[in-house]
């Protein structure tokens, strides 16, 4: 491209006729410029690829425009929402909204490009073998460059329309993200996150769970509740005191035990009661879930 541009082989003040048959394969260079910008995959530039793509594509566009090269609306040398992105559309609301009859013409010109590029293809696949096979004359290879540059005629027609569009999705999602995006200075303070542990029955649990990668911090119930009664949380007499680790089913059986002692009448009776019930009833009485 950039000894194309130096020989200056095309000028838009030309006529077809003048152009060297030899020299009109380098005449959708810009196109092919245009194609291969848009196969870049920085997400990042995403943007900036289609601006550039869309610029090779239109002067493409032009250049054939002024040679005479098929017959097509050329389109506005910018995106539609770069000229009036600042200021408010005359007709309002109302006049943004593209009419029936627009959208009717656009979609017949697409049908027609369809029908075109069709024709051109089956044309170019009957003529390429006699072009590269070196039995063509002149003037099959001027017609042979003619209908290349037709084909990339229809190409980037397509390709600025499907830009346009993404460069609509594009900008409407920067804009809003930098709505959605906090103002400066206003967010929240963190809070310091709360460090759990595990509250254990006993010392031994204590031993076991603490014992894990990553260790949590363990305490027993009565090291939490001493931390607690230190904290000024619960007073001191509001649960009874048991020694270190004698677990809750020990300390039931002790105080079964001195009120058995004490000559409790009632738990005398209860515990009489429990042992002529055993005596009648075996061990796994009642239950009927594992029969069958």
């Amino acid at each position: 491209a950039a000894m194309v541009a130096q020989l200056d082989l095309f000028s838009e003040n030309e006529e077809l006729e003048e152009i060297a048959s030899a020299d009109l394969k380098y005449l959708p260079l810009p196109a092919l410029l245009g194609a291969l910008t848009l196969k870049q995959v920085d997400l990042s530039r995403r943007l900036e690829h289609l601006e550039s793509a869309r610029a090779h594509f239109w002067r493409f566009l032009k250049l054939c425009s002024s040679y005479g090269l098929g017959s097509f609306r050329l389109p506005p040398a910018s995106p539609p929402g770069e000229e009036d992105a600042g200021s408010p559309s005359p007709g309002g609301p109302t006049a943004a909204q593209p009419s029936l009859v627009a959208m009717a013409s656009s979609r017949q010109a697409k049908i027609e490009r369809y029908k075109q590029k069709k024709e051109l293809e089956n044309r170019l696949a009957s003529m390429r073998t006699f072009v590269e096979g070196g039995q063509a004359d002149e003037d099959q290879i001027r017609e042979y460059y003619i209908l290349q540059i037709q084909k990339w005629i229809n190409t980037s027609l397509e390709e600025i329309e499907s830009i346009d569009q993404e460069m609509v999705i594009l900008r409407s999602r920067g804009t809003a993200k930098q709505s959605s995006a906090p103002p400066h200075g206003t967010s929240r303070q963190a809070r310091a996150p709360l460090k759990p542990f595990i509250l254990t029955r006993d010392a031994a649990q204590a031993k076991v769970f603490g014992a894990g990668y990553p260790g949590l911090p363990t305490m027993t119930v009565d090291d939490w509740y001493e931390q607690r009664r230190r904290q000024g949380v619960v007073s001191g007499q509001s649960t009874p005191q048991r020694a270190p680790g004698v677990t809750d089913e020990e300390l039931q059986k002790q105080q079964q035990e001195k009120k058995e002692e004490e000559d409790d009448e009632e738990a005398l009776q209860k515990a009489r009661n429990w042992d002529d019930w055993k005596d009648t009833h075996p061990r796994g009485y009642g239950n009927r879930q594992n029969v069958g």
